[in-house]
Formats: C-alpha cells, sequence, structure tokens
C-alpha cells in the first residue's frame, strides 16, 4: 500500500519495538501507527510502562524499531545505520530537555551554536544565527552570561533557541517543564505556543494534563499500543 506523506512531518507504521532481557521478551512498542502532521503540535502522554519513552527514542533517531517502519520527513529512517543516525538528529530534529542540558562552561550565545559548529558553519553566520534566536526567546541582553547565571525559565529558553538552531523539521520536547515551578513552565509553554503558531512541529512527552492542554492533539499510549486520540 502506497503511503502519502505529503503533509507528514513523522508517520510510523505498525512500529514494533521489542526488547530482550535474559529469557523474556518486552514488547514497548506493539504495531504503532500514527502520523503527526507538519505544523502541528502533539502531546504524547500515559502511565509509566506505557511506550511513551520508547515512542520519544524511536522518534528522536536515538534508536530503532524491531520492525515496521518510521518515516521522517518523507525518509524511511528505520534501518539506517547508527552514523547515519547522527546525521538525521543533528540536521533535521531539534531536542528540548527536561533538564536543560546546556554546556556549562559556555556562554548562551555558544550554547545556542553549538548544533551550527557541528554542522560545518563558519563562526560569523552561527553567532548571526545565534544572536537571532536569543533574541527571540528573549534573551538579546544574556548572550553573555553562562547557565548557572541563569533562572530555569532562562536555562530552558536557551535550550529552545538552541533546538531550533538547525531549523529542524520538527521540535522533540521531553517534559519540557518538569524542572520548572507552575508559572515560569507557563511561560514556556506559552513560548512553544508561539514557536507552533509561526508554523514549526512541535511533539511533546508530558504526564500533565494541565501541560498537555496546550497541544492541539494528544495521543495517550498503554502497554506498548496507542489507547486514543484526541484532537486529531
Amino acid at each position: 500500500m502506497k503511503i502519502d506523506l505529503t503533509n507528514s512531518a513523522v508517520h510510523m507504521e505498525d512500529l514494533h519495538k521489542i526488547y530482550r532481557m535474559g529469557t523474556q521478551e518486552v514488547r514497548a512498542l506493539d504495531g504503532v501507527t500514527a502520523s503527526f502532521a507538519k505544523g502541528s503540535f502533539w502531546a504524547i502522554m500515559g502511565p509509566s510502562g506505557s511506550g511513551k519513552s520508547t515512542m520519544l527514542n524511536l522518534l528522536g533517531c536515538l534508536d530503532r524499531p524491531t520492525s515496521g517502519r518510521y518515516f521522517l520527513d518523507g525518509q524511511d529512517v528505520s534501518t539506517v545505520e547508527d552514523d547515519d543516525l547522527s546525521d538525521i538528529r543533528l540536521k533535521y530534529l531539534g531536542f528540548i530537555f527536561q533538564s536543560f542540558n546546556l554546556i556549562p562552561q559556555l556562554t548562551v550565545e555558544e550554547n545556542i551554536q553549538l548544533p551550527l559548529y557541528y554542522l560545518g558553519w563558519d563562526p560569523e553566520h552561527s553567532a548571526e544565527r545565534a544572536r537571532e534566536l536569543a533574541a527571540r526567546v528573549g534573551l538579546e541582553e544574556r548572550l553573555g552570561h553562562r547557565p548557572r547565571e541563569l533562572s530555569g525559565g532562562q536555562q530552558q529558553r536557551v535550550a529552545i533557541a538552541r533546538a531550533l538552531a538547525n531549523d529542524p523539521v520538527f521540535l522533540l520536547a521531553d517534559e519540557p517543564t518538569g524542572n520548572l515551578d507552575s508559572s515560569t513552565g507557563e511561560e514556556i509553554m506559552a513560548l512553544l505556543a508561539e514557536l507552533n503558531e509561526q508554523g514549526k512541529t512541535i511533539i511533546m512527552v508530558t504526564h500533565e494534563m494541565d501541560i498537555a492542554a496546550h497541544a492541539s492533539h494528544r495521543l495517550f499510549m498503554r502497554d506498548g499500543v496507542v489507547e486514543r486520540v484526541e484532537g486529531a
């Protein structure tokens, strides 16, 4: 059957992920089929052991499925080699983590530039891009500061700017407000909603319903399968 990927940022087709622990077989994903359209905002939810972390790893090209196919921006990446997965992550994906994952020795500007360094951008061009993105997240006055000199919300804004540096196909956010107070968390979600309104595709993993409410679509996982979808 021909799969229409015209408007799909991500498409998973009968995706399985099986882990073997001694003689036991754990089906972390058990035949998941789902599509996330370009420009959409999704929240992936589910209890511990539901498969959402496994889906996160597959979406982020941090792991490969046991079987099934995963299309990223129309390209089947299900069976590519590890080195190629690294290139795909660098060129097509932007990651936002719960713990920010900033380099403490680097300034705001240098942290934002980091993906561009690995992509081989020249320093002048990457510095210009970093300044543009810092302004986009409201940190143009903090370019020379280091992470320890920033609040948690400001550090997450730096992480978002860094995730945008390579103009990714989609942003993958893993509990992006998990280390923030509720007020700061709302500010970060407002920023993500604004980025989505500007056309950026966002796929977010969260266990908090009030955070998931910011997404226009919600996918609920249980026991390795899609339990239900809301807003699609």
